[in-house]
């Protein structure tokens, strides 16, 4: 008879509980929306706040994934990242009016089309504001993160008045393009049809950005200078042009994240960016910093949520997605899945 020796794997000798703690952070979307249709009587009303809430979800995690990496990486506390959501909608918005003998076709390409050009627009400004904002307010205040709030929250509040000079201080209600307009009837839910295009988008999005950082030498960088920026730096990589480049990325994706959002809310605002920072905040810290993955799961966690919550009842909606941080935080104090620093 044989016996197993005794430094058979440690993974053999773990608990039920151990093997599933580095699943649970995933297995909180399905189960929200497993809850979500235990409380909701209709299951039309339920498909139909479940396709809202991962449309919702996905352009938070636009606006969110960079800022995410931003923190991670650069260790810089942004306020101004709503300045680039802001600037983005109103710049896509413009293409979209210029280009409005496409987006009123009766044709899904040709609107496709407008929308895709009217979002490079969007990402090419903001990514360049970017640029300019890294290297004139945020690099002067590395490493002192009351300055960081102090002179990005000033950036923002300028990028706001600008927007005032150049479009006007008033609200701007917008129109969706032809083909995107409307909603479909499926097993008696009724689904927006952008808001099938934003769940689609945002889920290209986000694999691409895994591929990218799991598959390229870039991202190995990225990732390595996100856990130990001493190491990347002494292997012969210059780390500060990769925070450059990921400051920009991350500036470009929120000006994406803004022409989605716009489009979303059919309005737009000078403020819609500072709006919208406090769910970017909540995703990311209950994502964990740097966490691309944590990100999207925190992301589609408070839209469904909030989706859920609004309906079932609207007085505690704002209230929710707070209650969510503090129990994650309480559970997982770095977030859901930390992006730890080598000390």
């Amino acid at each position: 008879m044989t016996h197993a020796p005794e430094h058979a794997p440690k993974m053999a000798r773990l608990s039920l509980s151990d093997r599933l703690e580095p699943w649970l952070p995933i297995l909180l979307v399905p189960a929200i929306v497993v809850f979500g249709f235990v409380l909701i009587d209709s299951p039309g009303s339920w498909l139909t706040l479940t396709v809202s809430g991962l449309a919702m979800g996905m352009m938070i995690f636009v606006i969110a994934s960079g800022m995410t990496l931003v923190f991670g990486l650069m260790d810089v506390i942004n306020f101004g990242h709503g300045a680039f959501v802001s600037f983005g909608a109103f710049v896509g918005v413009s293409v979209l009016v210029v280009l409005g003998g496409m987006t009123g076709a009766s044709s899904l390409a040709l609107n496709l089309l407008a929308l895709g050009m009217a979002m490079l627009a969007a990402m090419a400004v903001t990514g360049a504001m970017g640029f300019a904002f890294e290297r004139v307010i945020v690099r002067p205040v590395y490493g002192s993160h009351l300055k960081q709030i102090l002179v990005t929250m000033g950036g923002l509040i300028v990028a706001e008045q600008l927007i005032h000079v150049i479009w006007g201080g008033e609200e701007i209600f917008i129109g969706r393009p032809e083909m995107l307009k409307g909603s479909i009837t499926l097993f008696g839910a009724t689904l927006e049809k952008y808001r099938l295009i934003a769940v689609g988008l945002g889920l290209i999005l986000f694999l691409a950005m895994r591929a990218v950082l799991r598959g390229t030498k870039l991202g190995l960088i990225v990732r390595a200078g996100v856990e130990n920026p001493e190491m990347v730096m002494a292997m012969g990589y210059q780390i500060r042009r990769v925070f450059v480049m990921v400051f920009v990325a991350g500036s470009a994706l929120a000006g994406l994240g803004g022409v989605m959002w716009g489009l979303y809310q059919e309005v737009i605002t000078a403020q819609m960016g500072m709006e919208i920072m406090i769910l970017v905040f909540i995703v990311v810290i209950i994502g964990g910093l740097g966490s691309v993955e944590g990100c999207f799961i925190g992301a589609l966690m408070v839209g469904l949520l909030q989706n859920y919550t609004a309906f079932l009842e609207p007085k505690l909606a704002l209230i929710s997605n707070i209650a969510l941080m503090v129990a994650i935080l309480m559970w997982r104090p770095q977030g859901m899945i930390p992006v730890i620093k080598a000390k």
